[in-house]
């Protein structure tokens, strides 16, 4: 018999990164656009809940349409079919978005609509790309290698909104920055391309010994274990909602800034690189952290959340930029070191439709969320204390999680 890691094309850590590179360029996109995208609304005339919906349903459409995705890619195990359209649709939807001012009054529509339809593509790409990403990392440590993919998911995440700041800076508007991200949405497709060709089935990265590692998928994968795995998988999933509710979206946060008056249209982008710098610095500091002190880590979770709301809305903008500082840091944690526990708690075969289900809780805690803050904007105690109580009980859950878990070891 074979051994599969022969048929490697490239070594895990070469695939990790390679992976990491074509997330680095596709969030310089993505992340591009998501630092402005409440501003931008604002500027094509939408109101402080309307950009809460729209923004808060993007990330939940990002998120819940994984129910569907997961599954279907594990029954056809076309894990790199899913994420390069998923990948695409990005790299397409967002340099359309110049043209949104020219559209007269069907401009704030098309805009909302290439919004969704950008978050609509990370929907379709995120559990398959997950998947094609844990089996590399599971060879040389889940919290090391969604760590290091992080930190270069960040470093895109960082680089996209600086680009955006200073194109906006020097052209005076905000359009021209989208077109000029089409430079990374090309690199990431051709380095996807040539990720396929190299790697085509990523199981080549199991053991030889797992029962399962050329074998072919023969059924619907659906995501199920032993009951106890199951309870502890569905309370973990509803403390992500919980925490995910409280991190609220950046585009109200950037229609804050805009509204009140406490930076230019040009240096929003540059608040928003100041949180994705801290969230790959926490996500690669948690993952090691995982690692070698196991998921305890993830408890500063809904403790940093709890205090994002009073902050990022605060009257300053000393306020306002430490109220990102931890929403950067939270949400490098949630996007990384949460998924390396979910790998812990389902089979290796299971992980495309766990993350799937998974997410439709983190995309119901964001639209609400998002739809609370633009509700509530302006009544700074309120959005405090309906925040406050959620994070309390995700304190909870996670610590029966981490009992159920230690149990069953």
């Amino acid at each position: 018999m074979t051994q599969p890691a022969r048929r490697a094309g490239l070594a895990p850590w070469s695939m990790i990164l390679s992976l990491g590179l074509v997330s680095l360029a596709i969030d310089m996109v993505s992340d591009g656009a998501i630092s402005v995208g409440g501003v931008f609304l604002e500027q094509l005339g939408a109101t402080a809940v309307l950009v809460g919906l729209v923004t808060g349903g993007a990330e939940a459409l990002a998120l819940v349409l994984r129910l569907v995705t997961g599954p279907w890619a594990d029954r056809t195990r076309a894990y790199w079919a899913f994420t390069i359209a998923g990948y695409g649709m990005s790299a397409v939807s967002v340099p359309l978005l110049a043209l949104s001012p020219f559209l007269g009054g069907a401009g704030l529509a098309v805009a909302s609509v290439l919004i969704l339809l950008e978050r609509t593509g990370k929907a379709v790409r995120a559990p398959a790309t997950t998947v094609l990403l844990a089996e590399p990392a599971a060879a040389v440590g889940l919290g090391k290698g969604f760590g290091v993919h992080k930190v270069l998911d960040q470093v895109g995440a960082f680089a996209g909104p600086l680009v955006v700041a200073g194109v906006a800076a020097v052209a005076g508007a905000l359009w021209p920055a989208f077109l000029v991200l089409i430079v990374p949405a090309v690199f990431a497709m051709g380095l996807l391309a040539w990720l396929r060709a190299r790697v085509p089935d990523v199981r080549v990265y199991r053991s030889s010994e797992s029962p399962d590692a050329g074998a072919p998928s023969r059924a619907p994968r659906r995501f199920s274990a032993a009951a106890g795995s199951r309870s502890a998988f569905v309370l973990f999933a509803i403390f992500a909602a919980l925490t995910e509710f409280g991190l609220l979206s950046f585009g109200v946060i950037s229609f804050h800034l805009a509204d009140a008056e406490l930076a230019p249209v040009a240096a929003v982008p540059l608040v928003y690189a100041l949180g994705m710098a801290l969230a790959a610095v926490a996500a690669a500091g948690t993952g090691w952290a995982y690692d070698r002190w196991g998921p305890l880590v993830l408890l500063a979770v809904p403790v940093m959340t709890a205090f994002v709301p009073g902050l990022v809305f605060g009257a300053t903008l000393p306020l306002v930029l430490a109220g990102v500082v931890i929403w950067g840091a939270a949400t490098g944690v949630q996007d990384s070191t949460v998924k390396a526990l979910v790998a812990d708690l389902v089979p290796e075969d299971r992980r495309g439709a766990a993350y799937g289900l998974f997410s439709v809780f983190q995309g119901a805690g964001a639209f609400a969320g998002a739809t609370v803050a633009g509700v509530l904007y302006g009544h700074t105690v309120a959005l405090v204390a309906v925040v406050g109580v959620p994070q309390a009980i995700a304190l909870v859950l996670l610590l029966l999680v981490l009992r159920r878990r230690r149990v069953r070891a």
